[in-house]
C-alpha cells in the first residue's frame, strides 16, 4: 500500500494574518488616546513611554497591512467591501490622527504633526469615498440587522479625529494657515455630528426592532459612546482656539451647546453599555476571551477621560473635575488587560509557527 506523504500545514503566522482584522489600529487609537490623557492629568512620564510604545505599535500595524494586502490581496479588498468588516479600515485613519495629536502635545514635533495630518485626510478621503461608494452600487446586500453595527461609527471617530489633530495642529503654526485650518477642524466637526445622526438612527433601529443574540454585542458597540466623545474634544479644541479663530466667535454659543451636547449623549451610553454587558457576560454566558475588537472598548473609556478634561477646561466645568480621573484609571486599566490578551495571543502564534 502506498502511503501518500502529509502535507504541510500553513504555519500559523499565515492563518493569523490572513484573518487579521482590519480592525487592529484600535490597538495604536487605544494606547494613543491613553497617553494623551494621561499627558493632560499630570502623568507625563506615563503619557512619553505609551507614545513611545504607540509609534512602535503603528509601524507593526502598518507592516502587518502592506503584508496581508501582498499575500492575501483578495481577503484583503474583501473585506474592504464588506458590511460589517469595511468600517474597521477607519481605524488607520483615526490612528494616524491620534499618533499625529501625540506628536504636538507630548514632544512639540509640528513637521511630523503636519505629515500625519496629511497622511490621515489622505486616508480619510481615501477610505470615505471608496467604502460608502462600493456599499451603495454593490448589488448584494445584507439586511439591515445583519449588515450595520457600532463599528460604522468608526467612520465617525475618523471624521472627528481628522478635525481634533486639524484644530490642534492650528495653535502650532502662523496665520493666515491657522484661520484656515481651524474652519476645516469646524467643518469636520459639523460633518462628523451629521454622520452620527444618520448612522445612530440606523444602529438604535436595528438593536430594537431585530432580534439581538449577546453575538450581536460586539465590543464596537461601545463606540457609541466613543463617537461622542471625541466629538466633545473637537468642539472643546475649537472653543479654545476662538480667539486665533474671529468667526468662531460668532458660534460660539452653537459650539458650547453641541458640544455639551456630545458630552450627554455619550455620558447616557455608559450606563447603557454597562448594562448590555452584563447581560451579554452574565446572564448569557457568553465567554470572554481576547479579541482585537476589545480595542474597540478600551479607546472610548480614555476617550472619554480626555475629552471631559478638555471640556472642563475649556468651559469652566470644575464641578466635572473627578470624571477625568476615574475614567483614565478605568481605561488604564482595560487597556492593560487588552494589552496582555494580546501579547498572549502574539506569543501562541510565534510558538505555533516554529
Amino acid at each position: 500500500m502506498t502511503t501518500l506523504p502529509l502535507q504541510p500545514t500553513e504555519p500559523a503566522w499565515r492563518a493569523a494574518l490572513a484573518d487579521m482584522s482590519p480592525a487592529n489600529f484600535g490597538m495604536v487609537m487605544a494606547t494613543g488616546i491613553v497617553s494623551m490623557g494621561c499627558n493632560m492629568l499630570g502623568l507625563h512620564a506615563l503619557a512619553l513611554v505609551l507614545f513611545a510604545l504607540n509609534l512602535l505599535l503603528y509601524a507593526v500595524m502598518w507592516v502587518l497591512y502592506l503584508a496581508r494586502l501582498m499575500l492575501f490581496r483578495r481577503r484583503f479588498l474583501n473585506d474592504l467591501l464588506d458590511h460589517l468588516r469595511g468600517p474597521g479600515f477607519f481605524t488607520a485613519v483615526a490612528a494616524t490622527n491620534v499618533v499625529g495629536s501625540q506628536c504636538l502635545l507630548l514632544v512639540h514635533w509640528t513637521r511630523v504633526g503636519v505629515a500625519f495630518w496629511i497622511i490621515g485626510l489622505a486616508l480619510w478621503l481615501l477610505l470615505t469615498y471608496t467604502i460608502f461608494t462600493v456599499l451603495t452600487i454593490k448589488e448584494n446586500k445584507p439586511t439591515l440587522d445583519r449588515g450595520i453595527s457600532g463599528g460604522w461609527l468608526l467612520a465617525v471617530v475618523a471624521t472627528q479625529s481628522v478635525a481634533v489633530l486639524s484644530a490642534l495642529l492650528a495653535t502650532h503654526i502662523d496665520q493666515p494657515l491657522r484661520l484656515e485650518l481651524n474652519f476645516f477642524a469646524l467643518s469636520m466637526w459639523l460633518w462628523g455630528g451629521m454622520l452620527y445622526i444618520w448612522m445612530m438612527s440606523l444602529i438604535f433601529y436595528r438593536y430594537t426592532f431585530f432580534p439581538f443574540s449577546p453575538g450581536d454585542l460586539s465590543p464596537p458597540y461601545w463606540i457609541n459612546m466613543g463617537a461622542m466623545a471625541i466629538s466633545t474634544l473637537a468642539g472643546s479644541l475649537l472653543i479654545i482656539n476662538t480667539p486665533d479663530a474671529p468667526f468662531i466667535a460668532s458660534l460660539l454659543p452653537f459650539l458650547k451647546g453641541f458640544t455639551v451636547f456630545y458630552w450627554a449623549t455619550g455620558t447616557w451610553w455608559i450606563p447603557m453599555l454597562l448594562v448590555l454587558a452584563v447581560w451579554r457576560y452574565g446572564t448569557k454566558q457568553f465567554g470572554l476571551h481576547y479579541d482585537p475588537l476589545y480595542w474597540g472598548a478600551v479607546f472610548p473609556l480614555g476617550m472619554y477621560a480626555a475629552s471631559t478634561q478638555e471640556m472642563r477646561l475649556a468651559m469652566g466645568f470644575d464641578f466635572l473635575r473627578v470624571l477625568p480621573e476615574v475614567f483614565l484609571g478605568v481605561a488604564l486599566l482595560t487597556w492593560s488587560i487588552a494589552g496582555t490578551g494580546a501579547a498572549k495571543q502574539a506569543w501562541r502564534i510565534s510558538v505555533r509557527g516554529r
